[in-house]
């Protein structure tokens, strides 16, 4: 079994029954980078040219971001981690938090490259509701995985486990991540901050492996547990994804309250329902908001290979090389 409390005998890499774990940690090493390798000093120009809101917007970005990768980096260690009994994906676990912490340097090497009040934009998380909201929002699942009441061997206590890992994994860095990525990726459009946005694709790379990581541990543990494949629950974690939502379409109102050049918060909010609509489809389950992208330059960025329907079609021979690509039983 993928889920529960790891014993000595887990410690063996082979014979290795997730191998699709042990590939995303492969093509993870092959991705791996580091911030200054990029030169953000070029971009120097294009930011002494831009209005105030659109510094606004990469600032409160950062502000978010910033904090946002070790909070995923925490959730991965206390709520995930602890609880799989697999090496392989123990390894790809080490690799992805390593990212974090990375992604949380490249923010870093940001907020230093451009002249902006540092001490200013690290209170920004704590003091502004529609983030506060955002990180209450993770840290309550987050939180029910430390508690010693916890058993993850009970069909409740691998809900929890999935339940942490919709609202980690799915929202905030399949649907939020991804929103900020598109504005980011948006300057670029308008030949703006064209290093930072290099950047910022190097983390897409990273994110979509994570994606597909938690995408299969979903798979994985509801194929193995086919009491959790309830109605009940499906809606509750697609009431999970909604929620997630509703608190970014508060957030993009904060940051675009005036909005700025072919981009406000209406404009990003479509996006952010589009994106919730595809997560929602890989999950097995129908869209929620039916919108169209209104940003389909974003589509060679952020695409993933779609998943089978975790609480219908139930396929237990898929695996996922290091190159993204679905296997079935029978392919060579």
């Amino acid at each position: 079994m993928l889920i529960g409390k790891p014993e000595p005998k887990d410690t063996s890499l082979h014979p290795m029954k997730y191998k699709w774990a042990y590939d995303l940690y492969n093509q993870a090493v092959r991705n791996t980078w580091f911030p200054h390798e990029i030169p953000l000093g070029e971009d120097l120009k294009d930011w002494g040219e831009m209005t105030d809101d659109e510094r606004h917007a990469v600032e409160f970005l950062m502000a978010f971001f910033n904090p946002a990768e070790l909070i995923v980096n925490r959730a991965l260690a206390l709520g995930v981690y602890p609880y799989l009994k697999s090496p392989a994906c123990h390894i790809y676990l080490a690799k992805q938090m390593w990212e974090e912490a990375n992604h949380c340097i490249a923010f870093e090497y940001v907020l230093e490259t451009f002249p902006v009040n540092r001490e200013e934009i690290y209170k920004v998380h704590t003091a502004t509701p529609s983030m506060v909201a955002k990180e209450d929002f993770i840290n309550k699942y987050l939180k029910r995985m430390t508690e010693v009441t916890l058993d993850i061997e009970t069909p409740e206590g691998k809900k929890d486990f999935i339940r942490n890992l919709v609202a980690t994994n799915i929202v905030m860095e399949g649907i939020w991540f991804y929103s900020g990525f598109m504005v980011v990726l948006s300057f670029r459009q308008r030949n703006k901050l064209r290093n930072f946005a290099s950047m910022i694709n190097w983390v897409i790379r990273d994110e979509s492996l994570h994606l597909k990581f938690g995408m299969n541990l979903i798979l994985n543990i509801l194929e193995e547990n086919s009491e959790l494949l309830t109605p009940e629950f499906a809606e509750e974690i697609r009431n999970v994804v909604i929620e997630g939502v509703e608190l970014e379409v508060a957030y993009n109102h904060d940051l675009f309250p005036n909005g700025i050049l072919g981009l406000n918060s209406e404009y990003v909010n479509q996006y952010v329902k589009y994106v919730a609509d595809r997560r929602l489809e890989e999950l097995g389950m129908p869209k929620h908001y039916g919108v169209t992208n209104p940003a389909k330059w974003m589509s060679t960025a952020t695409d993933v290979y779609e998943l089978v329907n975790f609480f219908e079609a139930q396929n237990t021979a898929y695996e996922v090389d290091a190159h993204g690509h679905t296997k079935k039983e029978g392919d060579k």
